[in-house]
C-alpha cells in the first residue's frame, strides 16, 4: 500500500435517541413589565410581536406559561440569556424548566 492511499474505517452507532426536551416556564410577577416579556420573548425565541402578546397574556392571566420547549442544553442556556437580561433591567422575571411529559 502506498503512502498516498487512505483507509477509511466507519463505525455505526446503534441506541442513539434524541435529546430529552425541557419546557421552558415564564412566571408572572407583580413588577417584571409586560413589555419586558413581549421584548424577551421576540429577541430570544423569535416569536413575532403578535405571538408575544398573546403568551404574555398567557402568563398574565394564568400566573404561568410555556414559551418554547427545547433539547435541554439549549433550554438552560434561553433561561440563562432571558434571566440575565431580565436582571441588568432589574426585573426579578422568573424561568423555570421541566422535563417534557411523553
Amino acid at each position: 500500500m502506498s503512502q498516498s492511499e487512505v483507509i477509511a474505517k466507519t463505525k455505526t452507532i446503534q441506541g442513539l435517541k434524541e435529546p430529552p426536551m425541557f419546557k421552558i416556564i415564564y412566571l408572572n410577577d407583580s413588577q417584571t413589565t409586560m413589555e419586558f416579556v413581549v421584548e424577551t420573548l421576540v429577541d430570544f425565541f423569535n416569536y413575532t410581536a403578535q405571538t408575544a402578546v398573546k403568551i404574555t397574556d398567557d402568563i398574565h392571566s394564568q400566573g404561568a406559561a410555556v414559551v418554547a420547549v427545547l433539547p435541554y442544553e439549549i433550554a438552560e442556556q434561553k433561561g440563562i440569556e432571558v434571566t440575565l437580561c431580565a436582571r441588568s433591567n432589574n426585573f426579578p422575571l422568573q424561568i423555570k424548566l421541566e422535563p417534557e411529559s411523553i
